[in-house]
């Protein structure tokens, strides 16, 4: 019984994974696709049987060899030698062990050397970077793509060599050819012969390492700075040529000791080159170090960290930031806003983390849809104007269903798909806080297009089933849940498209079941012949599974283009071993509150020291295309992999001005940038060398536990040497923040990447991509995001409103804090929104904080805010931005200058009825009294409407000290407005 169960389970193992192998050929050719997952395997596979035959090879060989030179002996049955007893042992699977023990080590060393397949690839087709590193004047390309695959072909030969000695050895051993004695140690020959061929290779190959390594320090990362420094140039590169040459002299020294016989010189040498490591590997540059460096180290070690500025610089696209002192003044004066009343007007309000459950209620319409917990920032031209958006897809929530909807033939053949896109002005919104949409409702309508314009079913996206089953057919009953039809019931549809596979015979049907572990796929009769399944839906996956050699940003965005919803994906060719450049974590350095909290993904844990954005690529939400664009052609490494998979990569001129108008600047490289810029603003290696001007990125003063990074914004504005306002990734600087020590929250930078690339089709913008730095002068004390929240906070009269606000167990949410380099200065600005309770509330815009210097704004809208924050008349206004789509209200007049006792007995007595009604409604809840809960509510609402009436009436009689607060407007009531 035992074969035939060994051999049923091979069969059920190999069946397993043909049906994985199998499924995946259909998927890569249904996307068009399938030659990338061909060459990636044949690569893959060649480079594990060249290392799986190398390895097995070696070891057997060695085996073999010692096996066949064995000293053969007359038995003799009175010898108690234990060797003896166990050569007779192992007799019998002599030939097992001598085929398997290869057979093993060759299979785990193919299947490590294939996890290596990528440098394999990039050394066999590389392409030339065009520059020279400073210490050994060779091509970049080298180092990225020659340099990584020889260490690896050394490293494997060293391991193939030691474990084949090693085998071999114990094989000698194992059938005399040598002995342990108490006279001492007996070889044979042939043992002395493979002992001595053993030593002669191995040490060529750590001769190899020794002058490979000579290269490699070039990106040695522990010094001060990543690169070859004083004392690897002067030590380190020198010691290890001769440490080469010593190891190939005593390999030599090894041929001749397996000629003659003799072990004296093998074995001298062997000491030698041993003491010689110490020496001159460990004890030489420590000397050095000690003697020459540190007494004297910016002196010594300035060539090399104005090597290691320059090469950081240059492989992370920071060599042509724009740098500009930036004298910004800290005092509010009227009209300040005049010049940049464009970027005012554009001021996005609406804070894209904030908003999703607000899209949730007012757009949702049934349980079984959902928004992203964090939306995304995009433009779209309206009337001729560029409006910045806030956009999200209505996507399926499989999980919304009820219990009793939750079965297999529901969630995989019913429930296939979301609808629509939901977008919202970004500076605008209704009276009572709500968004102002400009593409909502089912069917979808507004200015992006209607369902006749734009296919609005969204298939693909970040939160897609696992899998569903599409398509039947001509002349079916449709059988996929669509679109809410109001009292006329939901419609149904049929997907028409080609998205992927066809499971419409049975061997398709058994495969996939088998994939998806699910006989109702194999029995179901929604599975008929035109059906097709879709998986692997998200679309940062679908673009990492066809180009498997990006890194891939960790957001994706959706965008209405041509008629069609688009996923934007944004992809990264990197490397860590350009030399001299400075080594980072990459998933470290793009952590922010946006990732801390779930709603970004996060990059995975890898180092690099090289990065470009060379791929745009799309994926369309309905039937799941990938399109791959060389977005930065004139990168050596997508050079390279273009000819590794060629035809996959389309070039610019293919791409659309729809798309074009669409492609923002990506936040995870503008992360990395934002970090390197904290050191490598400074460009004078003496000044680097001091670390005296070292910035950090300011932790997300709206997060209130943790020390977690601000992220960067995407907004349209002016900086100070541009002609017009241009859709921008922005960030700040403060001072360096030393972890358990004081730090000075004032701005000391200010970075924006332009992220206008046009709107011609097959072009490039000019500007796109621009860094443009602004240095704040160190004596001037510009308050950072800290201090500004820290103001808000504390001022009194901020305070006493957004306790108003909280009136009814009401939750005040501080939006995102945005800075703008307008009026002269930094401008500050806070949306402030209000949540009711209730399992149905959503967040609504409430107020807005603005601060310029020390002195803040407070006000029911922006333009209010800004008007009171510049003294009446901030000069903000431009064309019809009005109130930024707020409506205004009648405006309070100003109280007489008796009126501010009255108005405080007034707010006293409010609140005072504002507590009762709140008392009274909790008790009539407890008592389930619903009616008196009703009627408390409205006496609730009634108190908080004079007490704030009171409030308005009290600050703009009595006025403020160092802040300046507005006049608020009536609010809602705290009962949420119900969804549609």
């Amino acid at each position: 019984m035992i074969p035939t169960i060994v051999i049923v389970a091979v069969l059920a193992v190999g069946f397993v994974l043909f049906s994985q192998l199998y499924t995946d050929i259909l998927w890569y050719q249904q996307l068009g696709f399938v030659e990338v997952f061909l060459r990636e395997n044949l690569v893959r596979s060649l480079v594990f049987l060249v290392a799986a035959v190398v390895m097995a090879g070696a070891i057997y060989g060695v085996m073999r060899g010692a096996y066949r030179a064995r000293p053969v002996y007359a038995p003799d049955p009175s010898s108690q030698d234990t060797m003896s007893r166990y050569q007779e042992q192992l007799e019998p699977m002599r030939r097992i062990v001598m085929a398997g023990v290869p057979i093993v080590f060759g299979l785990f060393a193919g299947a490590a050397a294939a996890s290596q397949w990528q440098k394999v690839a990039l050394f066999f087709n590389q392409e030339s970077f065009g520059v020279q590193d400073p210490q050994f004047h060779l091509d970049i390309s080298f180092y990225t793509m020659s340099l990584p695959f020889l260490g690896a072909v050394v490293g494997f030969l060293l391991s193939a060599v030691v474990i084949a000695g090693i085998a071999g050895l114990l094989t000698h051993y194992l059938y005399g050819s040598i002995r342990i004695s108490e006279s001492g140690i007996y070889m044979a020959r042939a043992a002395q012969l493979h002992l001595a061929i053993s030593g002669a290779v191995l040490l060529l190959l750590i001769a190899a390492n020794f002058w490979l390594d000579r290269y490699s320090s070039v990106y040695n990362s522990s010094g001060r700075v990543s690169g070859a420094l004083f004392t690897d140039v002067n030590a380190v590169i020198p010691t290890k040529a001769i440490l080469a040459i010593a190891a190939a002299i005593v390999a030599v020294l090894f041929v001749v000791a397996a000629v003659i016989g003799r072990w004296r010189l093998p074995l001298i040498g062997t000491a030698m080159l041993v003491i010689t490591g110490i020496l001159a590997g460990g004890v030489y540059p420590w000397v050095i170090q000690t003697v020459q460096v540190r007494p004297s180290e910016q002196v010594a070690e300035t060539p090399y960290i104005e090597r290691n500025i320059q090469a950081t610089r240059a492989a992370y696209g920071l060599d042509d930031v724009e740098v500009q002192d930036y004298k910004a003044t800290t005092t509010a004066t009227p009209g300040a806003l005049r010049q940049d009343a464009q970027t005012t007007a554009s001021i996005r309000l609406l804070d894209p983390t904030l908003v999703s459950p607000t899209f949730q209620q007012l757009e949702q319409y049934r349980p079984y849809y959902q928004f992203a917990p964090s939306l995304n920032v995009d433009r779209y031209t309206v009337d001729g104007k560029s409006q910045d958006t806030v956009i999200a897809v209505r996507e399926l929530n499989s999980q919304g269903l009820s219990p009793s909807q939750q079965s297999w033939y529901n969630n995989h053949i019913v429930y296939t798909h979301g609808y629509g896109v939901v977008a919202a002005y970004g500076n605008t919104a209704t009276t009572d806080g709500k968004p102002v949409f400009m593409e909502s409702g089912i069917p979808s309508t507004g200015v992006l297009g209607t369902d006749s314009s734009y296919q609005p079913r969204i298939y693909f996206g970040e939160y897609s089933p696992d899998y569903s089953i599409v398509g039947a057919p001509a002349g079916s009953q449709p059988r996929e849940q669509d679109k809410p039809q109001g009292g006329a019931g939901d419609t149904q549809y049929t997907f028409d498209g080609n998205a992927g596979p066809n499971v419409g015979s049975f061997f398709n049907k058994l495969m996939y079941a088998m994939k998806f572990q699910s006989t109702d796929l194999l029995f179901s009769d929604g599975v008929n012949g035109q059906s097709q399944i879709l998986y692997d839906r998200n679309p940062r996956d679908r673009v990492q599974k066809v180009a498997p050699y990006l890194t891939v940003d960790g957001n994706a965005y959706p965008a209405v283009i041509d008629g069609r919803v688009k996923w934007i994906v944004d992809g990264y060719t990197t490397t860590q071993y350009y030399p001299y450049a400075q080594q980072q974590q990459i998933q470290q350095i793009t952590a922010d509150s946006q990732t801390a909290a779930g709603r970004a993904t996060q990059l995975p844990q890898a180092t690099v020291n090289y990065i470009r954005n060379s791929v745009k690529a799309t994926v369309d939400a309905y039937d799941g295309s990938v399109t791959l664009y060389a977005w930065d052609d004139q990168d050596p490494l997508l050079k390279a992999w273009e000819k590794v998979f060629p035809a996959t990569v389309k070039p610019i001129s293919d791409m659309s001005s729809g798309l074009i108008s669409h492609v923002r600047y990506p936040e995870d490289l503008f992360k990395v940038q934002r970090e390197l810029l904290t050191r490598y603003h400074v460009t004078d290696p003496g000044d680097f060398y001091k670390n005296n001007d070292v910035w950090s990125v300011p932790n997300d003063p709206t997060v209130k536990s943790g020390s977690v990074k601000q992220p960067p914004y995407y907004l349209t504005l002016q900086m100070p040497d541009q002609k017009a306002p241009a859709f921008q990734l922005t960030s700040s600087f403060i001072p360096q923040t030393v972890e358990g020590g004081s730090s000075r929250d004032v701005m000391y930078g200010f970075l924006a990447a332009d992220s206008n690339a046009g709107s011609k089709a097959g072009v490039r913008g000019p500007d796109y991509g621009k860094l443009r730095l602004l240095k704040l002068p160190t004596d001037t004390l510009v308050p950072g995001p800290g201090q500004v929240q820290n103001t808000f906070n504390s001022d009194t009269n901020v305070s006493q409103s957004l306790n108003l606000l909280r009136q009814g167990a009401s939750e005040v949410l501080n939006g995102n804090l945005l800075t703008l380099p307008v009026g002269g200065g930094l401008l500050y600005v806070q949306p402030v929104y209000v949540k009711s309770t209730g399992a149905t509330s959503y967040p609504t815009l409430q107020r807005v904080l603005v601060a310029f210097g020390d002195k803040i704004g407070f006000a029911p809208t922006l333009d209010k805010a800004l008007d009171d924050l510049f003294g009446g008349n901030s000069g903000a206004k431009a064309g019809d931005s009005g109130n930024n789509g707020q409506t205004p209200t009648t405006p309070t007049p100003a109280p007489s200058s008796g009126a501010a006792p009255s108005a405080q007995a007034d707010l006293q007595a409010a609140l005072k009825d504002a507590g009762q009604a709140l008392k009274d409604g909790q008790a009539a809840l407890a008592a389930g009294n619903f009616a008196a809960y009703g009627e408390a509510q409205q006496r609730l609402s009634a108190a908080v409407q004079r007490a704030m009436d009171a409030e308005a009436k009290i600050s703009s009689g009595a006025g403020t000290s160092g802040s300046s607060t507005a006049s608020p407007e009536p609010t809602p009531s705290a009962t949420p407005t119900p969804s549609q």
